[in-house]
């Protein structure tokens, strides 16, 4: 970041999911480029919230249990504040593009067509995405019936199996015994894939077009994640097979929006598509230079490069999930060093609230957890999670 903010030059522009790290740095980069930034979200107390780039926080209605709440709210708040565009950060993507489309939006919304968006979050139609570019893929089946998943059971072994509509890995069973495949319960309404088991190193592709031009990419490895999910502390990396393989989707699907990929990078330095997550992701972090990436979001024209060199982390995060990740490998010394040469992505020198944030902001998702019996991470997108047209409220 600049070592200040500068003041608002009048341009408006509206964040949702501000509950996400991504939301922060998105309002901390338009804010340093001159915009007035307005977040939005379902929680009273999220991280973006209290960050000195924050105009001011609108909280919604659950758009995935309380729709129509959610629309009249969202028009509202566009009415009031008058934006010049929106950025979707979290899932409320799905319902602010079906919103786009069943009703309309009075702003421009930074995200591509509903149906492009849907196919791209589906496991199994992302996989069929890729094969119709041309790009080669794992051998990933649709599972939608137990006689599926019984054809299966010979080689679940050199499988991955994981549901359809999903995130943050919190299903996937990777070579599962036959004892944990019995977790495994396809149906017409809630599918599951069964994907090869690709060997290599997992790697992640964060990036920004518009009508299929890629304006900005970052290359990253989680090196410590919140259980088997979303990375907590990430390095940056070069590859140029998975820059190819964004430039390829991008420019084949015509992208207009955030888009991020799970990679696996195999040991002839080739890739493959493992799955799509249609939003913003940890590579976000790696840009820094405000006017830039904000000109390049906006306007197009020239691609932006990353210019952040060193790793990123939620200390916290670290604390709560890398230490014990540590301890289970008998690896102190690397979380040691990885602890050490990180930097923090939530406080900063400039604006410290955020890092303060993270306590209140917890203990909301906790009491969600309590009420519902879910885990932490479930809580955290339980209302807006988007699984499907079968299993959505709009």
């Amino acid at each position: 970041m600049p070592p200040a903010f500068r003041a608002s030059s009048g341009q408006t522009i509206l964040i949702t999911g501000a509950r996400a790290p991504v939301a922060l740095h998105h309002a901390r980069l338009f804010h340093a480029a001159g915009w007035r930034v307005v977040l939005a979200d379902m929680p009273a107390r999220p991280l973006s919230s209290s960050s000195r780039a924050c105009a001011c926080y609108q909280r919604l209605p659950s758009p995935r249990f309380h729709p129509e709440e959610f629309a009249d709210a969202l028009d509202d708040l566009l009415e009031r504040e008058k934006p010049s565009l929106i950025i979707p950060t979290c899932e409320e993507i799905f319902y602010l593009a079906a919103l786009r489309e069943r009703r309309g939006l009075a702003v421009d919304l930074f995200a591509p067509g509903f149906d492009l968006l849907q196919a791209a979050h589906n496991k199994h139609d992302f996989i069929r995405l890729c094969e119709r570019f041309g790009i080669a893929v794992p051998e990933t089946r649709l599972l939608t019936s137990q006689e599926d998943l019984t054809d299966l059971r010979a080689e679940a072994r050199n499988l991955v199996f994981k549901p359809v509509w999903s995130r943050f890995a919190g299903q996937v069973l990777v070579s599962p015994t036959a004892g944990k495949l019995q977790q495994v319960v396809p149906s017409a309404a809630m599918p599951w894939v069964a994907q090869e088991r690709v060997p290599g190193e997992e790697i992640s592709a964060f990036a920004v077009a518009r009508g299929g031009k890629v304006l900005a990419v970052s290359i990253y490895r989680s090196l410590y994640r919140a259980g088997a999910g979303a990375g907590v502390c990430f390095e940056p990396v070069r590859d140029t097979a998975a820059r190819d393989f964004v430039e390829t989707f991008a420019r084949n699907s015509g992208w207009t929006g955030q888009v991020s990929f799970d990679l696996m990078r195999l040991e002839d330095g080739s890739v493959r598509p493992l799955e799509c997550n249609p939003r913003a992701t940890s590579g976000l972090h790696f840009f820094k230079d405000a006017d830039s990436f904000v000109r390049a979001l906006v306007k197009g024209g020239e691609e932006v490069l990353p210019d952040v060199a060193r790793i990123q982390a939620v200390r916290l995060a670290m604390w709560v999930y890398g230490l014990p990740a540590a301890l289970r490998s008998r690896n102190i010394r690397h979380f040691r060093k990885v602890l050490g040469a990180a930097e923090e992505i939530l406080g900063t020198s400039v604006d410290p609230a955020p890092g303060r944030a993270q306590i209140p902001a917890l203990l909301e998702i906790a009491a969600v957890a309590l009420r519902n019996r879910i885990s932490l991470q479930s809580a955290s997108t339980r209302d807006i999670e988007w699984n499907g047209p079968d299993q959505s409220s709009i």
